[in-house]
């Protein structure tokens, strides 16, 4: 099973109190585009346990923010000062990733201290290296700097985990790797979702980015993960276009620029819906954009309007399945839900999804937004950080950061009665 809790040392595994712990987070944060205010601190506070863990140790926080070429392509700098006034204790930041600054600093570093280094990204050994074999890695300036004055390696960016990274995965076989403690959050829920839940399951798949939700589709259809894919938004377009039903030429327009493998996709949807038409369940009925008129799925949608959110008997026959499970993932809006006239599908759908006595695992930015707007944070079992991460390890593709954290704990021992870490 990917991500087998035993397969890889936690923060239990070692005392950490007076040692140099390396920290690899996921601050990767949504910014202003004219004023460059970080607009969410969500991902902040996802890892406030893991660092109140390591209060007696001495914190060097790894961090990246976007990619080069973007225009939130920034310092950490404003990074560390939210999280310092999240942390209610000082975070110091130095504007370098290596070198003797960077050393200075860590060697005068006191126990409870933190220290937050430059955007990783900032350096072309973490964004444009071949990361394909740890030798390449290991010979970096900044993996070769910090892996000389520090004991070990915490990593809690799940959000990163499907990327390898020398930042990520570079430290893997020179200290000890432990997952922080929302990496084992993480892990532990959506493992419970995938395998350890009796009962009936569905996946409720919605929103634009439909690559990401046709892949998880096939996975859990095709591995016997959920009885019922329920689907909503763009990613039931698509699977209704794959189906002959006609969507009218804008809705299609807007699969068709926005994926440049549209064929592929809607010829999967095609055999998932042939092999599995029983198990997927798509709309009956819509509002349209802008007329606000109601349509059913079955009438020809008129070219000039947008299917912008589900209809009332859609919410029924929803409402009816979600009542039925026992454990539940969503990923994804029904529809234009900023918009008032159009948002009833998706705060209706969460709703059910709250007040649902299964097992609820909600993840994507837009489902979380509505979710906050709603105030239902609390009736979720677990709300994942994740994106890509999240998709990718429902989709059971590999997992670079997993791995690596795999390795590691094959090359070294944990703790012995004596707190002394011993390596093979």
């Amino acid at each position: 099973m990917e991500g087998n809790q035993q397969d890889f040392f936690n923060l239990d595994d070692f005392d950490l109190r007076g040692k140099r712990v390396l920290l690899r987070l996921d601050l990767n944060s949504p910014i202003h585009p004219i004023t460059g205010e970080i607009m969410s601190d969500t991902r902040f506070h996802s890892h406030v346990k893991t660092i109140n863990r390591l209060k007696d140790s001495k914190v060097i926080i790894l961090a990246h923010q976007s990619r080069p070429g973007k225009y939130d392509f920034v310092s950490l700098k404003e990074h560390a000062r939210v999280l310092q006034k999240i942390l209610g204790k000082s975070v110091k930041f130095v504007d370098s990733l290596f070198g003797s600054e960077v050393l200075q600093h860590i060697e005068k570093m006191k126990n409870g201290e933190i220290l937050m280094l430059e955007n990783t990204r900032f350096y072309s050994e973490d964004v444009v290296l071949d990361t394909s074999d740890f030798e390449t890695m290991e010979k970096t300036n900044f993996v070769k700097t910090l892996s000389s004055v520090c004991d070990y390696f915490v990593n809690d960016a799940f959000p990163a985990i499907h990327r390898n990274q020398t930042s990520l995965t570079g430290f893997t076989r020179l200290m000890p790797n432990i997952a922080g403690h929302l990496i084992h959050t993480e892990i532990s829920a959506l493992n419970e979702f995938l395998t350890g839940r009796k009962g009936k399951k569905i996946a409720i798949l919605a929103g634009s980015k439909i690559e990401d939700s046709i892949a998880v589709s096939k996975s859990f259809l095709n591995k016997g993960i959920t009885d019922e894919i329920i689907v909503g938004g763009v990613v039931a377009n698509a699977f209704m276009w794959a189906d002959g039903k006609d969507i009218g030429k804008k809705n299609r327009d807007f699969i068709i620029k926005n994926n440049k493998k549209y064929e592929s996709l809607i010829k999967t949807c095609t055999e998932l819906i042939e092999k599995y038409r029983e198990k997927i369940v798509l709309p009956e009925d819509f509002i349209l954009n802008p007329s606000r008129t109601r349509i059913h799925c079955k009438e020809e949608v008129p070219e000039d309007q947008i299917l912008a959110d589900i209809g009332p008997d859609t919410i029924a026959t929803f409402s009816e399945k979600i009542r039925e499970a026992d454990a539940i993932f969503i990923n994804g809006p029904m529809g234009m839900y900023e918009l008032e006239d159009y948002s009833s599908g998706t705060y209706e759908i969460l709703k059910e999804v709250a007040s649902s006595g299964a097992m609820k695992i909600a993840g994507g930015g837009h489902t979380i937004s509505a979710i906050e707007a709603l105030k239902l944070e609390d009736h979720f079992n677990h709300i994942s950080t994740g994106g890509g991460a999240l998709i990718s390890y429902l989709s059971g593709e590999p997992m670079p950061v997993i791995e690596a954290l795999r390795l590691s704990k094959s090359m070294f021992h944990g703790d012995d009665l004596n707190g002394k870490r011993q390596s093979d």
